[in-house]
């Protein structure tokens, strides 16, 4: 699956310190902006397979589950 999120970047003396708006909590740092812009990437890859294990814990084990696609 493909998804694209915003990225926020900004100087903190040396560092490049940045974050996704539409991801709470996800924020990554590096001395360049490739690397601010790695490290945000792993941040939000790990906040969204936490919510997703989060959110199907709850979900009934004879309930039909499907794959939906957004574009």
């Amino acid at each position: 699956m493909h998804n694209e999120f915003t990225a926020v970047f900004e100087r903190d003396g040396e560092w490049f310190v940045a974050f996704c708006p539409e991801i709470p909590g996800a924020n990554g740092q590096g001395r360049t902006k490739e690397e601010a812009r790695t490290s945000l990437a792993a941040a939000i890859a790990l906040i969204l397979e936490d919510r997703r294990e989060d959110g199907l814990r709850g979900v009934p084990a004879e309930a039909e589950r499907e794959t939906v696609t957004v574009q």
